[in-house]
């Protein structure tokens, strides 16, 4: 089973920013696309944004464009998000995982693989 593991969450008043990390402990995960997904209280999970196996190609959700930017560093086993502009309503558990690329899903990216424990973002003032 592949093991993901989140860091970088906290407590932000609004406006500011966070940067979270995927940590992946297998080489193999630099064959594969890497997506974040948020789940706020009461709400399903949702899609955040993905990106290809070797970074070069990118997904966002909409209400994240231009706020947020996800990258990879394959050296490091890394995938990272940089949140920039929070607003309360990017309040939510963060996880990654990992999957491939598909034309055929709205967000450009279908999970196949398990859940990490995911980190907790907290935007209030």
């Amino acid at each position: 089973q592949v093991q993901l593991v989140e860091s970088g969450g906290g407590l932000v008043p609004p406006g500011d920013s966070l940067r979270l990390s995927c940590g992946y402990s297998r080489r193999t995960f630099r064959s594969y696309a890497v997506g974040w997904f948020r789940q706020a209280p009461g709400k399903e999970r949702e899609f955040v944004a993905a990106i290809s196996w070797n970074g070069t190609r990118t997904y966002y959700e909409d209400s994240v464009k231009g706020r947020f930017t996800i990258s990879r560093d394959n050296a490091k086993n890394t995938v990272y998000l940089q949140m920039s502009r929070l607003k309360p309503e990017d309040t939510a558990v963060y996880y990654c995982a990992v999957g491939v690329e598909d034309p055929e899903a709205n967000s450009g990216f279908t999970r196949f693989g398990s859940w990490g424990q995911g980190t907790q973002v907290t935007v209030s003032s």
